[in-house]
């Protein structure tokens, strides 16, 4: 055994185990044994156990090292406040590094807070329904030119099928419509209002909560259910129930019910104003009821001793079963999506479920998960930073006989005090900056003070942040040894400053993944909005034809605006150009592959169409009505072109069942779908149902918008006097289409904002601190002639090495994960190098901005204050 692993004789060993309190041994089995052995390497070991001995039972004084019957006796309460006594005396003593800290945990616990309360509100969607585990929407798999396409739309016949043969299966089965913008009035007042048309057991499915009336009140075939806040609009305060209303000015109905408005996290909540029977929209007609119709939607509540894996097998085939020859082609497949899943999992590429609003649940996530990284990332560092200024006390404190533990406890409960005010400041950034959230992300989040699970999270989220940002500086400080630190040995060397280092790559490494992924996100959205529509959005509004007396003065209407000169053109449609929706099957045409499974999107318009929103004639010519055979005329856009295989088209012809169509013209492909999908084939053909939804107006260049808008509805109500005037321009419309991605984008850079401001707090911290440690350094440079500017660089190079560092790590991981996020999209960009060149700039610059104040500070200061000895 080598002189240096000798120990001091056993029985002494023994005794001081058995002596003194367990909290107490690493005084003397740390410090004085690493001497001990030194000793017995100069001095032979005889001499070393009796200085070891010496040493030790000098110790033993009231006070230094107590036994253990009076060291319980410790009051705990007392030694905790004191803890946070002197706490509270080092935050006054250094109150810039205290603002720092308490400021930057304060941001960065108020992001993590509004992003938490964003992700409990997308993870409670439509957990108020009593049925949540039991309830599940009927969607439909199916193959389409080779690719599976997974659609929300079912068939009339399909709710018997499942009632009448799979009974046992389920407990609710309820048809309803989609959502539909409908008109309500009654003998005083006329509201706009979207809701749908259901079956008898949607009250009960939906778990309405009911203010006025039963569940039972939809049994009434006459009946209507009004939410709480229609009710109100129609009626004020009074019973609306036994009241008439009309919808859409011409069918009458009963008010049976007042039902409490939906939570603003429910699937159902932005288009369920009012609920009427189902057998109200059969009886209208225009619907198609055979299997291969498909315009409703199917829910069903599952019974309670079946599985709904086993359930959606049992269904999975009804539709082959049921359609005819032609509509088989499309290999429909029956499915249940669990309630669960709407809102999060609704995303299917190919008939697998990819995701959806659970990426962005994840990707908020992490950022605040992040941001809050960063802050504590500031505390560990400038605490560790200051270190040396708090040795000498750890060290006295252990000769007096505290034991690390005590020391960790100390440190903790400053972490502990540090936090609770950063989170007191943290709750008041949260409840001024939460309307402006909501504003941006479109929710209604509100923080209830008075739910004892919510102050249950929020203090162990203190305890959690306490011990995540003061683990370390905890365990660092506790660790110093007492007899290096009061002999004046204490090296500043030593593996904080590689941590600190380590922590600075770190914060700027996820800052700068921020930077860069908030400015791809952008890139996205422009490029985007700058993608070719092939017509033309500006002028372009969108009245709804909701009734049949709008529609019976349409060509009223149509005449007035264009006399008055308000208007160049006016037309109708089926569809808005933004969102043409309807597809069809069934087509025919030359040299048609017998085994294609054709699917095309159709838009019904009238003979001003293509003039009044501006489409680009390709080849042949526009429906005109100097030809009295165009009734009979189709138009295709390229990609019908292309996906018919024509080289030639004018002249083809393309049959539909029983009717035959002539192509007249091509036009350039318009954006009418997704903006981030493929343009779809589709075929333009007058209306041959005279089903217009839409009276779509061009106003006129030489009028200005607002007048023309109060012009338009002047002689709407004019003529249509029971109507409410309403309208959307294309280009909103067209907007909406992005408003998604948008919103991330806004939340993105706002967070990545304050994880830049945040980073740039602990860096202020640190380069004061450098400054100050390296003062007689800098003085001496000074002295011997360096400049200002050779200072300020030799400081603000070693922040620059490690932000160089951040910005290697960081764009390959930035580039890694926004090339997965723009694959989501089928129409996306390309990322460019200098997106990654501009974000690390961007952090350099940042880097030199914070760190210059301290350096030229400490650059210009006179050197014979900093070399003056004390």
């Amino acid at each position: 055994m080598s002189h240096i692993e000798q120990k001091p004789p056993k029985y002494f060993l023994l005794f001081f185990r058995w002596y003194c309190h367990p909290k107490l041994r690493d005084h003397i089995e740390g410090d004085l044994l690493e001497e001990y052995r030194v000793h017995v390497k100069i001095l032979g070991r005889r001499t070393a156990d009796r200085k070891f001995i010496a040493e030790v039972m000098l110790l033993f004084r009231p006070g230094i090292i107590r036994p253990v019957e009076r060291y319980r006796n410790v009051n705990q309460l007392a030694m905790y406040k004191s803890y946070f006594k002197i706490g509270w005396r080092n935050m006054v003593k250094d109150k810039g590094y205290s603002i720092i800290n308490i400021g930057g945990l304060a941001l960065g616990i108020a992001v993590a807070m509004m992003i938490a309360l964003w992700v409990h509100h997308e993870l409670s969607f439509n957990k108020h329904n009593e049925h949540y585990e039991r309830v599940a929407a009927v969607m439909q798999h199916n193959t389409i030119d080779g690719n599976i396409e997974t659609w929300n739309s079912q068939s009339f016949q399909l709710g018997d099928e499942l009632r009448n043969n799979y009974g046992s299966n389920f407990t609710r089965v309820v048809m309803s419509s989609f959502p539909v913008s409908s008109i309500l009035s009654d003998e005083k007042t006329t509201i706009s209002a979207e809701g749908s048309f259901m079956e008898a057991e949607a009250p009960e499915l939906l778990s309405l909560k009911m203010l006025r009336g039963t569940r039972k009140a939809l049994h009434d075939p006459t009946s209507i259910l009004l939410s709480e806040s229609a009710s109100k609009s129609l009626f004020g305060n009074e019973d609306p129930v036994g009241k008439i209303l009309k919808i859409d000015n011409g069918i009458d109905v009963k008010v049976t019910a007042v039902y409490q408005d939906l939570p603003d996290n429910s699937s159902f909540q932005n288009g369920l104003s009012f609920i009427a029977p189902l057998e109200i929209l059969v009886k209208r007609g225009g619907t198609n009821l055979t299997w291969g119709g498909n315009f409703l939607q199917v829910f069903v509540q599952v019974a309670d001793n079946v599985r709904m894996d086993e359930v959606s097998a049992a269904i999975k085939d009804i539709k082959i079963k049921n359609l005819d020859k032609r509509e088989a082609g499309f290999k429909s497949q029956l499915f249940l999506l669990p309630m669960s899943q709407w809102h999060l999992h609704s995303t299917f590429k190919n008939g697998i479920n990819t995701g959806g609003q659970i990426d962005l649940v994840w990707q908020l996530g992490s950022i605040g998960a992040f941001v809050l990284l960063l802050a504590c990332i500031n505390f560990m560092n400038l605490s560790t930073a200051r270190a040396q200024k708090r040795a000498k006390e750890v060290g006295v404190r252990k000769v007096v006989g505290s034991a690390r533990s005590q020391l960790v406890g100390q440190f903790f409960s400053e972490s502990l005090l540090v936090v609770s005010l950063a989170f007191m400041f943290a709750i008041l950034l949260v409840q001024l900056g939460l309307p402006s959230f909501n504003e941006i992300s479109e929710k209604r989040i509100i923080i209830v003070w008075l739910d004892p699970l919510l102050w249950l999270v929020m203090i162990s989220f203190i305890f959690l942040i306490s011990i995540v940002a003061g683990s370390y500086p905890a365990l660092y400080l506790s660790a110093f040894k007492p007899i290096k630190v009061l002999k004046g040995s204490f090296s500043r060397a030593d593996n904080s400053a590689l941590l600190r280092k380590v922590l600075v790559i770190v914060q700027f490494a996820v800052t700068v993944t921020l930077i860069i992924g908030t400015t791809i996100v952008y890139q996205q959205i422009q490029f985007v909005k700058n993608r070719p529509i092939g017509y033309d959005l500006s002028g372009l509004i969108a009245i709804p034809i909701k009734t049949k007396e709008v529609k019976n003065n349409s060509d009223a209407l149509t005449t007035h605006l264009l006399a008055e000169g308000i208007a160049s053109n006016v037309a109708t449609s089926e569809t808005t150009i933004t969102n043409l929706w309807w597809s069809d099957t069934g087509y025919q045409w030359n040299n048609k592959d017998p085994n294609l499974q054709d699917n095309i999107y159709r838009g019904a318009v009238s003979y001003e169409f293509g003039r009044t929103v501006g489409w680009k004639i390709k080849e042949g010519r526009d429906f005109s009505r100097d030809f009295l055979s165009d009734s009979s005329a189709m138009i295709l856009n390229e990609a019908a072109v292309r996906y018919m295989g024509f080289d030639h088209p004018i002249g083809e012809t393309i049959k539909r069942y029983d009717r035959s169509y002539t192509v007249i013209g091509v036009v350039q492909d318009m954006l009418t779908q997704s903006v981030y999908g493929s343009n779809k084939q589709t075929v333009f053909l007058l209306d041959p149902f005279d089903q217009a939804n839409f009276i779509n107006v061009r106003i006129s260049p030489q009028m200005p918008m607002s007048k023309a808008i109060e012009k338009i509805s002047n002689a709407f109500v004019k003529i249509n006097p029971a109507t409410p005037f309403e309208y959307t321009f294309a280009d909103d419309e067209f907007a909406e289409k992005v408003s998604s991605e948008e919103r991330i984008g806004k939340l993105a850079a706002i967070f990545a904002v304050l994880a830049i401001l945040i980073s740039c707090l602990g860096l202020f911290g640190l380069a004061s601190f450098v400054a100050e440690q390296r003062i007689k350094e800098i003085g001496v440079r000074k002295v011997l002639g360096a400049s200002v500017f050779n200072v300020w660089k030799m400081l603000s190079n070693d922040f620059l090495g490690l932000v160089g560092v951040a910005i290697l790590i960081a764009s390959p991981v930035a580039y890694y994960l926004m090339a997965a996020w723009l694959l989501n999209y089928d129409y996306h960009m390309e990322m460019s190098w200098w997106t990654f060149v501009v974000a690390g700039l961007i952090a350099m610059l940042i880097t030199l901005s914070t760190v210059s104040y301290q350096a030229i500070k400490a650059a210009r200061a006179n050197p014979v204050k900093s070399l003056r000895t004390e």
